[in-house]
C-alpha cells in the first residue's frame, strides 16, 4: 500500500507547484518521514489528494526519477530510491568565481547528484593563496573534490595553474579528484576530468558559422587581457588561428569603448557582458541593423542572449555539471571534453 505523504502546496507562492512537490518529498526523505524503499502514491492518487493536475504531478515525479530520488517499478508503482542508490557522498566543490555560468555548472551538478550526496560550495576568486588555504583545511574531510582551476597572476592575467596549486592538488587521492573546465594541469595519476579546450573550441565553433561570417570584412575580438577574473589566453590563440586559416582581417580590442566608430560589415566576438550591452546600445543608437550592418557573437550563452537573438559560442554548462556528477556517482576516472556549441540566432 502507498505510504501516505503530506504535500504542502502554497497557492500564493511563485514556486511552481511541481517544484513544491519535489521539495516536499525530498524534505520528507531527509527528515526520515519517508523511509528508503517505501511505496509512495501513484500520480493519480497524489493528483486527487492534493487537488493538482495530473500533468503537474507527472512533471514532479519525472524530475524525482531523474535525480534518482524515486524509482518506478513496472506494474507496482513508485518507491523511494533503494539504499544503494542513496548512500550519502560528501563532495567539496571549488569554483573560481560566482558568475552565472559557474553557478549553472554547480546547480546542474547538485541537481544530478540529488539526494545521493551533500555538496559544499567554495569560491576562491582566482586567488592562489585563498585556494590553497581553503583546500588545505578541507583535506581528508570529503569523499570527492571537484575543482575548477582558474587563477590570476599579479598583473591580472589568466593562468590555469601554478606550482603551488599543483602541489596542493597532488595531496588529494586521485580516486577522489575531479578536475573541471580546464585540462592544463600537470597532475599525475588517474583522476576524472570534464574540460574545455579553449583554443580548439572557439576555432571549431567559428568554423561552423563560417558561411555567414564570409559576408563580413573584419572580425573583432573584444578580449580583456587584464581582469579581476581573467579569461584564458587560449581563446585569443583560437581566434587568431581561425582568422589566419580563413584569411579574415581581424583586430583584438581590450573593450568596447564609448561612442566607437562602428564600421559596417564588422563582426564582433565579445567575451564580457558589459561589452555586449555597450555594443548593442551603440548599434541601436546609430540605427544600424544587427545581423546585417554589424555582426555580434557572444561568448557563453544565457537566457537573455537567447531572448535578444544573439549568436553565441558556448560550452554546455548543464552538460558539464551532469557529466561531473556521473563521474562521481559511478566512480569513473575518465577525461571527457565537454560539449561546445555555436548557436545560430539573428545577430550574424
Amino acid at each position: 500500500m502507498s505510504q501516505l505523504i503530506e504535500i504542502k502546496i502554497n497557492e500564493s507562492s511563485r514556486i511552481p507547484k511541481y517544484k513544491q512537490i519535489v521539495d516536499s518529498i525530498i524534505n520528507d526523505i531527509s527528515k526520515g518521514k519517508l523511509k528508503i524503499g517505501e511505496k509512495i502514491p501513484s500520480i493519480n492518487e497524489l493528483s486527487e489528494s492534493c487537488y493538482l493536475s495530473r500533468d503537474t504531478v507527472e512533471k514532479a515525479y519525472k524530475q524525482l526519477k531523474e535525480q534518482k530520488v524515486i524509482v518506478s517499478v513496472k506494474g507496482k508503482g513508485y518507491y523511494t530510491a533503494k539504499t544503494d542508490l542513496i548512500s550519502k557522498i560528501n563532495i567539496f566543490f571549488m569554483i573560481n568565481k560566482l558568475s552565472s555560468y559557474k553557478m549553472m555548472i554547480y546547480n546542474s551538478f547538485v541537481n544530478s547528484i540529488g539526494v545521493n550526496g551533500h555538496v559544499t560550495l567554495s569560491v576562491y576568486h582566482c586567488e592562489e593563496s585563498l585556494f590553497t588555504r581553503t583546500l588545505e583545511k578541507s583535506l581528508g574531510a570529503f569523499d570527492y573534490y571537484v575543482i575548477m582551476p582558474h587563477f590570476k597572476t599579479d598583473d591580472l592575467n589568466h593562468t590555469s595553474t601554478t606550482h603551488v596549486v599543483e602541489k596542493m592538488i597532488e595531496k588529494i587521492p586521485k580516486d577522489k579528484l575531479i578536475i573541471l573546465d580546464n585540462n592544463k594541469l600537470d597532475i599525475k595519476g588517474n583522476y576524472g576530468s570534464v574540460y574545455q579546450d579553449f583554443q580548439e573550441d572557439i576555432y571549431d565553433a567559428l568554423k561552423i558559422g563560417l558561411e555567414k561570417l564570409k559576408k563580413y570584412d573584419k572580425l573583432v575580438l573584444v578580449y580583456p587581457s587584464k581582469s579581476v577574473y581573467p579569461y584564458p589566453l587560449r581563446i585569443v590563440h583560437g581566434f587568431r588561428k581561425f582568422c589566419s586559416k580563413y584569411n579574415f582581417d581581424f583586430e583584438i580590442l581590450e573593450q568596447i569603448y564609448d561612442d566607437m566608430d562602428l564600421e559596417s560589415r564588422d563582426v564582433y566576438v565579445i567575451i564580457e557582458e558589459n561589452d555586449l550591452v555597450n555594443l548593442v546600445r551603440q548599434v541601436r543608437t546609430k540605427n544600424l541593423i544587427l545581423g546585417k550592418d554589424i555582426g555580434i557573437i557572444s561568448y557563453n550563452d544565457t537566457p537573455l542572449k537567447d531572448l535578444l537573438g544573439i549568436n553565441v559560442v558556448s560550452t554546455h554548462f548543464k552538460a558539464m555539471g551532469e557529466t561531473a556528477s556521473d563521474l562521481v556517482l559511478n566512480n569513473k576516472k575518465e577525461k571527457i571534453k565537454n560539449v561546445f556549441e555555436y548557436i545560430k540566432r539573428n545577430s550574424v
